[in-house]
């Protein structure tokens, strides 16, 4: 695995990991060149087709089901905490949605109790 530190023309440092071949093409598209020294020219290939999943609510909490948050029941705020020691802040008010398509997709299960509803993973774990 490559890495390199590269500072844009704004001053911002911008840390690169890859295979050797991607960081020399994000390289040069940094520095602004066009075409490679054997004169053929690069990839337009997207720089986010490098990334396996998107970044989203319903992926960072599927990290957390296979992970085994959800071994317990959480409510929406363990669920909001979680997430944010991770470095990713979404409102309640965005989770709730995603929580509930989850439910809706049998990936969690939502049970109720004292007036609050609390996520846990399949199967329900009787302790």
């Amino acid at each position: 695995m490559a890495k390199a530190n590269i500072k844009t023309k704004e001053g911002t440092i911008v840390t690169v990991e890859g295979s050797p071949e991607e960081v020399a093409k994000l390289i040069r598209l940094f520095q602004g060149e066009s075409k490679l020294k054997s004169g053929k020219s690069l990839d337009k290939e997207p720089i986010k087709s490098m990334h396996s999943s998107k970044i989203s609510p319903i992926n960072l909490i599927g990290s957390l089901i296979d992970g085994g948050f959800f071994k317990k029941p959480k409510d929406l705020s363990e669920v909001k905490h979680a997430l944010e020691e991770l470095g990713h802040v979404y409102p309640v008010t965005s989770l709730s949605p995603t929580l509930l398509r989850l439910v809706r997709r049998r990936q969690l299960r939502r049970l109720k109790e004292k007036k609050r509803w609390l996520y846990t993973g399949y199967p329900l774990n009787d302790e």
